[in-house]
């Protein structure tokens, strides 16, 4: 008799929602605790234009979520409707905040799209495209920012002087790390989808037999069938498709990241914004390293320590402000994902399926 596949909604377990709240909470609580000055908050003033930015930061917030859910539109021919769009990409980013930043809510993401109407092989497509494009942003974007951006500015943090990079300095390990990756992924998985995908997938089930990798076998065998079934759907597309998604990708992540430059303006005067984005960028690309659930703890650390030069020097402050950004960017899908995900769950596969406390 044939063994069960295991349902992989199983893996995804509501209370796992405490685990990146108290990583993030105690990451800022420990330094709030070694850098607090209560003085610190005398040059914090909440006014009527603080009222305003942080509205924009939400209005941000949103354009972003409204980007994702257009690209959607697009990967899927318009097969979902807004409200189907909506319900995914609030599920994916649960899963997401849930799971290490290497993994992400990718891989349950396919079930989440089939569920929703489409194909496996239309639902692996859009997926992988997604992965794609939000790579490819980062790839183009980086070397972009370097145009304008000397590796100075950067990451002269801490240590680092003048027009010269400390090579004790840790942000610019994790950056080159986190670039390394994401560029070595995409040349893979470009080769994939666009030129050889059972080439690519039979060179994963040989990586996947060394000892080291050999209990993750399975799962390569499926990402190599994904691979497989997304080429056949997405080769045939036309240019203009492509371009339309990746304008709604480079939407949605530009809006992202100018959350932080209008918290700043809440309380603070920004003198260089293109910097504060460029710097955020390279931050994004530093949490693919992060081993913990949604990145918590470690980027509460980075955003502190890496953006806190466009702070007032007071001990605290960028604390502060890195907790308030998770606030707004982070635990509202985590909230957002505990209230959707068991009532989808009931829907799609019945109660047995449902998360037991």
């Amino acid at each position: 008799m044939a063994e069960k596949k295991p349902n992989p909604i199983d893996s995804i377990k509501i209370r796992r929602i405490i685990w990146p709240i108290l990583i993030g909470l105690s990451v800022v609580g420990y330094m709030l605790y070694t850098k607090f000055d209560a003085s610190a908050f005398d040059v914090v003033h909440f006014t009527t234009q603080s009222v305003f930015w942080l509205f924009v930061a939400l209005l941000l917030m949103l354009a972003r979520d409204v980007g994702y859910m257009i690209r959607l539109k697009i990967l899927s021919d318009n097969k979902f409707t807004w409200r189907q769009c909506f319900r995914v990409i609030m599920l994916w980013e649960f899963t997401s905040a849930i799971t290490p930043s290497a993994i992400g809510g990718t891989s349950i993401a396919i079930l989440f799209i089939n569920k929703e109407g489409l194909t496996i092989g239309r639902s692996s497509a859009v997926v992988m495209a997604t992965s794609f494009l939000d790579e490819l942003y980062f790839l183009l974007m980086f070397p972009l920012v370097l145009l304008f951006v000397s590796t100075s500015e950067l990451f002269a943090i801490g240590d680092s002087t003048g027009d010269v990079i400390s090579f004790t300095n840790e942000f610019f390990y994790f950056a080159i790390i986190g670039y390394s990756v994401k560029l070595i992924y995409t040349i893979i998985l470009s080769y994939g989808l666009f030129f050889n995908p059972r080439g690519l997938k039979w060179l994963l089930l040989k990586l996947f037999k060394l000892p080291l990798l050999r209990k993750w076998k399975h799962g390569a065998n499926q990402a190599g069938t994904d691979i497989v079934h997304s080429s056949r759907e997405l080769r045939k597309k036309p240019i203009l498709f492509w371009l339309k998604a990746f304008a709604a990708t480079a939407f949605s992540w530009t809006s992202r990241y100018w959350v932080v430059n209008a918290m700043f303006l809440a309380f603070f005067v920004v003198h260089d914004h293109f910097l504060l984005f460029a710097r955020q960028l390279v931050m994004w690309i530093m949490m693919l390293v992060s081993p913990t659930p949604g990145g918590s703890g470690f980027t509460e650390y980075v955003f502190a320590e890496y953006l806190g030069d466009f702070l007032p020097q007071a001990a605290g402050i960028a604390v502060m402000m890195a907790l308030l950004w998770r606030l707004a960017t982070y635990y509202p899908y985590l909230i957002a994902g505990a209230f959707i995900f068991p009532a989808w769950v009931k829907k799609k596969f019945g109660k047995q399926n449902t998360e037991k406390s």
